[in-house]
């Protein structure tokens, strides 16, 4: 075997470079004086608890009257904002752009006092209000529901326990089967002890959630990209780009510890979702009585919630139209990248209008 055979010019060169990169880097950040996130303009139409629901009118000339609502449910270990992260990059914007009222979720920041809230909280509550404030807002009967994440998870949850109050159904990245082979996340959540989490912690710190996350491909989200750093800060539309998915990456709530242990032992470790024996108080989930039109859309390159597991969707309800939208994306790149913001918005809107 060959010794690493390296050029002294060379290396004086790179960091020579590097370290000009870097004193560039430091006059860019000199020029930012704030991140902003969620530019769309926005009316808070309802609050329950530290529930939000915000209600986003469709643009005046797009040419689509009446069109039926849209309502995003979000996962809670992040914040909602990344469907508004900012005016490129913006599947609220793009909705609205093309006639749809849009309404979203904005489950808050847990604090202490939130310890005890549990799935039937979540869901039964909260979820359900925002369910039928968003109905009576719009003036529609039923409306479609869009769950990304952890909320498409939630979302199916709630079409199965109350059929009547939704139109259509869509998921994005959703996970479904929680045991498939390569869903690496479920594997580490397996050796999770979320009794003794919960009795440690309370709620579940989000820096902790974070990291795991993080964990899962440690050297494109630690090393690597610290060490492009000083190029994702050459210039401040590239730096505001950058320093605005850090801002949501790293500001993950913390998680009720209910709800959370809850989350991680039926669904995570007993795989009950797809068994029909999820419970949601004293109720069961039994995916089976969804019959709403379904449009799953899964990013291909998805390394948290693999697309094995959003597909075992296709055969767990009772659905006649069901119709999967592959995006050559990752996990979030499925609804910020510029290439999936041209394929994603569409689809939707091709659903919910026809």
């Amino acid at each position: 075997m060959k010794g690493l055979a390296l050029s002294v010019e060379k290396v004086r060169e790179e960091l020579r470079t590097f370290n000009q990169r870097l004193g560039q880097s430091y006059e860019v950040l000199q020029q930012i004086e704030e991140v902003d996130v969620g530019g769309t303009p926005r009316q808070e139409i309802f609050r329950n608890d530290k529930v939000r629901l915000y209600y986003y009118a469709p643009a005046e000339a797009s040419g689509s009257p009446g069109c039926s609502p849209v309502l995003i449910c979000y996962a809670l270990v992040n914040r909602p904002y990344i469907a508004d992260l900012q005016p490129d990059r913006s599947l609220i914007a793009a909705l609205t752009a093309q006639g749809v009222p849009v309404y979203l979720i904005d489950w808050g920041y847990p604090d202490p006092s939130d310890r005890f809230l549990d799935l039937e909280d979540y869901i039964e509550d909260y979820l359900d209000s925002c369910v039928k404030a968003s109905s009576t807002h719009s003036d529609h009967d039923k409306i479609n529901l869009l769950g990304i994440c952890q909320g498409g998870t939630f979302s199916l949850c709630y079409t199965a326990l109350h059929p009547e109050r939704i139109e259509k159904l869509i998921t994005l990245v959703t996970p479904v089967d929680f045991h498939t082979a390569d869903f690496t996340l479920s594997h580490l959540a397996m050796e999770v002890d979320a009794d003794l989490a919960v009795a440690t912690y309370g709620n579940i710190p989000g820096e902790l959630l974070n990291d795991t996350y993080n964990s899962l491909m440690p050297m494109r989200l630690g090393v690597q990209k610290n060490l492009g750093l000083p190029a994702q800060l050459s210039d401040k539309e590239k730096a505001l780009n950058f320093l605005r998915m850090e801002k949501w990456i790293n500001d993950g709530p913390d998680q009720a510890g209910e709800a959370f242990k809850s989350f991680i032992k039926q669904f995570f470790q007993q795989n009950l979702l797809l068994k029909g024996e999820v419970k949601i108080g004293e109720r069961k989930v039994d995916l089976k009585q969804i019959t709403q039109p379904i449009l799953n859309i899964i990013g291909r390159q998805d390394h948290l919630v693999p697309p094995s597991s959003s597909k075992a969707l296709k055969s767990a309800t009772s659905t006649d139209e069901y119709r999967e939208l592959i995006v050559n994306a990752g996990h979030i790149g499925v609804f910020v990248s510029s290439r999936a913001l041209k394929q994603v918005p569409a689809g939707i809107v091709d659903w919910v209008k026809n």
